[in-house]
């Protein structure tokens, strides 16, 4: 029972630790990488799917990402769609290939990408603590029911904490690496 409890919180503290990096993956650094634009939908045949579905998308250079569209008609969707996305990217259409330059990055920009990265590392520690806060709970509702003893309460929530200390650390080193890589020119 105890140690479905901590597999369980285990579990989901990794998956909050993953949509974390995910998160930073999404926050534009001077470089470029594909992976920026795998949130911007494009309507193909009146549904929205992801750009990595209607074009091959490469890294033409370090500034530069290339989008190519299997479909001619799908040039003008798919420049639209990121030029209207939240990115501030202006896209050009160079025959059947579509070039998104990266633009430079200013003091203050990078300021205010830390202080929104900060703040995305701080949400991912209290999913963390909310799973340990939930985790203790369920100890407590079995002590109550008396089917685990006062030992087994708080031998289980010592693994709890050091899961929370584990995973906590994790967002840390990541928030680190995402800071460094946004301060460097």
């Amino acid at each position: 029972m105890i140690n479905d409890i901590k597999k369980s919180a285990e579990q989901k503290m990794q998956k909050s630790l993953e949509a974390f990096k995910t998160d930073l993956s999404k926050v534009r650094t001077g470089r470029a990488h594909t992976g920026i634009l795998d949130h911007v939908m494009v309507d193909y045949y009146g549904s929205d799917v992801p750009i990595s579905q209607v074009a091959n998308v490469t890294l033409v250079d370090a500034r530069t990402i290339g989008v190519q569209p299997w479909e001619k008609p799908m040039l003008a969707k798919i420049e639209k769609a990121i030029r209207d996305s939240d990115l501030g990217l202006n896209p050009a259409s160079m025959g059947e290939i579509i070039r998104v330059p990266m633009p430079m990055l200013t003091e203050e920009r990078r300021r205010d990408l830390i202080k929104v990265v900060r703040g995305e590392a701080e949400g991912a520690r209290v999913a963390v603590r909310n799973i340990r806060r939930d985790a203790n709970n369920e100890f407590k509702n079995l002590l109550k029911d008396k089917a685990i003893t006062e030992d087994d309460e708080r031998r289980g929530q010592d693994e709890i904490q050091k899961l929370t200390d584990k995973y906590t650390v994790e967002i840390d080193k990541a928030l680190a690496a995402k800071e460094a890589d946004l301060m460097a020119v």
